[in-house]
């Protein structure tokens, strides 16, 4: 299902909402439907709300005009004009502060904006895809998060279920992971030992495809014995 409303976005021009818990790799289905658009030869420009100041997220996404600000020396293109033709990934957007929901909000009604400390009204076209692990309803309900703006950026929205949902992915996951890891790191292990698959399948997995990763990788480089047993992982 989440194959099938990948190739069904990359037809159109919708902003996109993925959703899903932290490390499910939401910013792999962003980059692509990137790449199979018709937009795969512009620029793909990925921002992370959670990880940028609040006090510099507005110069970052508009740019700004030279003296807008102490320190500003000369006129500096922001994510918006950087990602002109191509797709802006805006990632954790409900950590996004609520003044600057509002910015984003007209940019995307009128497709324009203006530079921080300038007038002039800059054009562009821009795909906008976002994601969140978050419950945007339950923000808007606290008045965390611009209900009018859920409402331009889920035009269609990706579901991506946590790995504890996702069966023998599992599996298939960790032997993607270990012939990666094999490979780079020259081991000798053979593969999984049965109860190590079975193990895989019935944990939880909180970090999800990140944590999976992460233990596979662990486990390759620190495993003394030709397969890899539960404790390994860890």
């Amino acid at each position: 299902d989440v194959y099938k409303n990948i190739a069904k976005t990359t037809k159109t021009n919708f902003s996109v909402l993925i959703t899903g818990e932290s490390g499910t790799g939401k910013e792999l289905v962003a980059k692509t439907i990137h790449s199979f658009s018709t937009r795969s030869d512009s620029p793909f420009i990925v921002i992370n709300m959670a990880s940028l100041p609040k006090n510099l997220i507005e110069s970052e996404l508009f740019g700004y005009e030279k003296g807008a600000f102490t320190g500003a020396e000369k006129r500096t293109l922001g994510f918006f004009e950087k990602a002109s033709g191509g797709t802006l990934f805006l990632d954790e957007i409900g950590d996004m502060p609520f003044d600057i929901q509002a910015r984003l909000l007209r940019v995307l009604q009128f497709g324009e904006f203006s530079r921080v400390g300038g007038r002039e009204q800059i054009k562009i076209d821009v795909r906008i895809i976002s994601a969140t692990n978050k419950d945007l309803q339950n923000e808007i309900a606290e008045g965390r998060f611009r209900e009018d703006l859920l409402y331009r950026l889920n035009e269609f929205v990706v579901q991506l279920p946590p790995l504890r949902e996702r069966g023998q992915d599992i599996v298939e996951l960790a032997k993607y992971f270990f012939q990666i890891y094999k490979s780079q790191y020259q081991s000798k292990i053979k593969g999984f030992h049965k109860d190590t698959l079975n193990a895989m399948m019935n944990y939880y997995w909180p970090g999800n495809i990140r944590q999976l990763k992460s233990r596979i990788k662990r486990a390759v480089i620190l495993c003394d014995t030709s397969l890899l047993a539960p404790s390994d992982l860890d």
